[in-house]
């Protein structure tokens, strides 16, 4: 039985990971999970994670928990960093350690967006924003601390049935505004985070030889879009009527600066671990079709 630790519960991932692990929609018989959020577990605590990971005698720990929200980050740089940066340190000491596996969840915001071509793990990072360097910096704490049968999993705008995102934001404000302006030249490719919960699953499932170093791998839908393209294809799939104009990103500032350009090349992890992965408009469609059923049956 191997014992598996899951930060960051309430999030969009750790909920799709704990809703197919209780569901039984993946075979988990060899594999005992511990969900946890904020409240259960403050990874930011080493002390109080160390005693968990020893109590519960912790084979793997899977990260999802982080501070995400982009924009506020740029004047919260301290609890930003405590949660992106220091925290993870802890977990991977502790990891390392206990001679436990860790997989860590970061982000495409680590590149700087002026590529114009899909992003290899061994591109160099640039990142923008006090989210996406402390991001980074994280990612640079396990790889100094370097615990053995480590992966670091990059992906991009993340949305599921579960918790707040750019989907449910969507099917909101066509309920308020008559029309909506999005940012029509930045573009990346959405990933519904059952997706990636599922792979996740697959790579526990399907362990390669024991790592020395650090694996790094980058996971999406296939395809990408633009932010404009996203909120079309969100309300023709649910067949709603919401008028949608394509601006450029200078006609609507925010205070993180965000990549243009940050589609990001499976190839690595569709190679090692045989994985085939969803275009995103049909993972779209799929937790719309959940997100519109609970809505009509509230």
């Amino acid at each position: 039985m191997t014992n598996i630790l899951v930060t960051g519960s309430g999030g969009q991932l750790g909920s799709e990971l704990q809703y197919l692990v209780e569901k039984q929609l993946v075979d988990i018989s060899d594999l005992k999970f511990f969900f946890t959020d904020k409240s259960a577990l403050n990874v930011t605590d080493h002390q109080s994670v160390k005693a968990f990971v020893e109590k519960n005698d912790i084979d793997l720990i899977i990260n999802c928990a982080a501070y995400t929200a982009v924009d506020k980050a740029e004047e919260d740089l301290e609890l930003a960093d405590a949660l992106n940066r220091e925290a993870v340190k802890h977990l991977a000491l502790i990891a390392k350690e206990k001679d436990a596996g860790l997989i860590h969840i970061s982000t495409d915001y680590v590149y700087d967006g002026t590529s114009h071509k899909p992003y290899t793990e061994d591109d160099p990072s640039n990142p923008q924003g006090i989210y996406s360097k402390t991001k980074l910096a994280g990612e640079h704490e396990i790889e100094q601390v370097n615990p053995r049968n480590t992966i670091i999993i990059r992906t991009s705008w993340v949305y599921s049935s579960f918790g707040s995102n750019f989907v449910k934001t969507m099917l909101r404000l066509c309920k308020e505004r008559d029309e909506l302006d999005l940012i029509s030249d930045q573009v990346g490719t959405p990933t519904y985070a059952r997706d990636l919960a599922k792979a996740i699953l697959h790579i526990i499932k399907h362990p390669r030889k024991s790592q020395e170093k650090i694996e790094i791998y980058h996971f999406s839908n296939e395809g990408g879009c633009s932010w404009y393209d996203f909120a079309k294809t969100i309300f023709e799939l649910a067949d709603i009527e919401c008028k949608v104009n394509p601006i450029d990103t200078e006609e609507y500032p925010t205070p993180a600066k965000r990549p243009y350009y940050s589609l990001l090349s499976k190839s690595k992890i569709k190679r090692d671990y045989q994985m085939t992965i969803p275009y995103w408009r049909d993972s779209l469609k799929e937790c719309l079709q959940i997100i519109l059923k609970n809505n009509t049956e509230k």
